[in-house]
C-alpha cells in the first residue's frame, strides 16, 4: 500500500515543567511514522537549510521516502505544556507553502498542514492521485503569522467529499462551507473526553481509553492515520476502536513499539454508540 503524506516538517521546541527540548515534529511527521508500521510512505514537505540533517536520515533510514522542496527556513512551533493535555502554540518561523503535487497515485493521501502550507488547487490536484484522500483541518484554519497560534475561520469547501476528515472539537466552529456529513467520515475528537464520529450523516459517540500520558503531541495525528489505515481494512466502528486504541498506546509509550494483538485487546476497551439525535 503506498501512501503520501503532505505537509511541513517541523522544528518543535517542546517545553514542559519549563524545559525545552528540541525534536522533529509536525502533523506529517507522526502520521508519517505511524503509517510506516503498514505501508510504503512518502512525504510531500518543504524544509529550509536548518532543518537537521540527521532527523531527515532517521526518517530515510526508517523506510520513509523524502520528497522535500526547498524554502530559505523551516517551520518552527513552541508548544508550552501546562498539563499533559492543555499546551500555549506559538509559531516561529514558516516554511515555503508546498506548491507541486506528485504525478503519481497514490492508494492513499493524508493532508497534515500545520501552518496554511497546502494551498485548496494543491487539494484539488490531489483528489486526482487517489480514492483516498484525508485530512487534519487544524493547519487550514490557523493564523500563518509567527506568534501565538490563533485560529482563524476559513471557507474550506475544497475538503468536501473527502473520504476522512479530522477536527478537534474545539476547532468545528472555526470551518466555513463543510458540515460533517460532506465527506463520507468526520471525526471530532475531544482529547481524553468523548469524541463524535459522523459516518455517512450518522453520529456517533467514542469513549477513549484512558491512559498515563506525560504529554498530548501528535495525537490527532496519529489518530487520523490510524484510522485512515484501518478503515481500508475493517468497518466504520471497528476502525474507530482500533484507532482509538492504537493512538492510546501510542500516548503511553510515546513510540509504536507494541503489537498488534496490543492494539485489538485496547480496542475491545473503547467505547462507541450511535446517536439517535
Amino acid at each position: 500500500m503506498k501512501c503520501l503524506l503532505v505537509g511541513h516538517l517541523v522544528i518543535d521546541i517542546i517545553v514542559r515543567d519549563a524545559k525545552p527540548e528540541t525534536r522533529i515534529g509536525g502533523g506529517a511527521y507522526y502520521s508519517a511514522v505511524a503509517l510506516a508500521n503498514f505501508c510504503d510512505v512518502e512525504v510531500l514537505t518543504s524544509v529550509g537549510d536548518d532543518f537537521p540533517d540527521e532527523w531527515l536520515e532517521a526518517l530515510e533510514r526508517a523506510g520513509i521516502k523524502l520528497r522535500a522542496l526547498p524554502s530559505d527556513k523551516s517551520t518552527s512551533y513552541e508548544l508550552r505544556y501546562l498539563d499533559p493535555n492543555r499546551r500555549t502554540l506559538r509559531l516561529l518561523s514558516r516554511a515555503t507553502p508546498i506548491s507541486k503535487a506528485p504525478t503519481k497515485r497514490y492508494d492513499m493521501v493524508l493532508l497534515n498542514p500545520v501552518a496554511n502550507e497546502i494551498p485548496p488547487d494543491i487539494v484539488e490536484k490531489l483528489k486526482k492521485k487517489t480514492a483516498f484522500l484525508a485530512a487534519d483541518v487544524q493547519g487550514f484554519i490557523r493564523t500563518p503569522r509567527p506568534g501565538n497560534v490563533m485560529l482563524q475561520k476559513a471557507d474550506v469547501s475544497f475538503l468536501k467529499g473527502l473520504k476522512v476528515v479530522h477536527a478537534d472539537t474545539s476547532e468545528m466552529d472555526y470551518l466555513k462551507n463543510l458540515k460533517p456529513e460532506e465527506v463520507e467520515v468526520f471525526l471530532a475528537s475531544n482529547g481524553p473526553e468523548t469524541g463524535f464520529a459522523y459516518f455517512r450523516g450518522s453520529r456517533y459517540a467514542y469513549r477513549p481509553v484512558r491512559v498515563e500520558v506525560k504529554e498530548s503531541t501528535g495525537a490527532g495525528d496519529v489518530f487520523l492515520a490510524s484510522f485512515s489505515y484501518f478503515y481500508t481494512r475493517c468497518p466504520f466502528v471497528q476502525a474507530l476502536k482500533r484507532a482509538n486504541a492504537f493512538t492510546a498506546l501510542f500516548l503511553e509509550h510515546r513510540a509504536f513499539n507494541f503489537s498488534e494483538d496490543d492494539v485489538n485487546k485496547l480496542a475491545m476497551k473503547v467505547g462507541v454508540e450511535k446517536l439517535t439525535i
